[in-house]
């Protein structure tokens, strides 16, 4: 059985930290790219940022740039996604993806987790 687990959400004030882990089984993960969506309440779900399999390639959405690290170990099937300065904006359900692509576009997700919460309380 395919499986994304995300953990690591929670309640911050502004300023502070998060770190999310996400752990794939079920699957040969190792070949895929692995990202974070997210998706706020009335809002459509949107790219926050990807790795490549190999963890030598990441991509980040305008918005996080700077503040947000995604990382995972070669080939790994763990990602994690450490984010500082947290905004009240940044207030989501985080969703773990797979795919074989970037992990930067919705429709091409192959695999999603359940998501986690991360509400930044002002």
């Amino acid at each position: 059985q395919v499986q994304l687990v995300e953990s690591g959400g929670g309640l911050v004030q502004t300023g502070g930290s998060l770190r999310l882990s996400c752990a794939a089984s079920g699957h040969s993960f190792s070949t895929y790219a692995m990202g974070w969506f997210r998706q706020a309440p009335g809002k459509e779900r949107e790219f926050v940022a990807a790795i490549s399999w190999s963890g030598t390639i990441t991509y980040y959405a305008d918005s996080v740039k700077g503040r947000f690290t995604i990382s995972r170990v070669y080939a790994g099937t763990t990602v994690y996604l450490q984010m500082n300065s947290l905004k009240v904006e940044d207030t989501a359900i985080y969703y773990c993806a797979a795919d074989q692509v970037r992990a930067t576009i919705v429709a091409e997700v192959d695999y999603w987790g359940q998501g986690t919460q991360v509400t930044v309380s002002s």
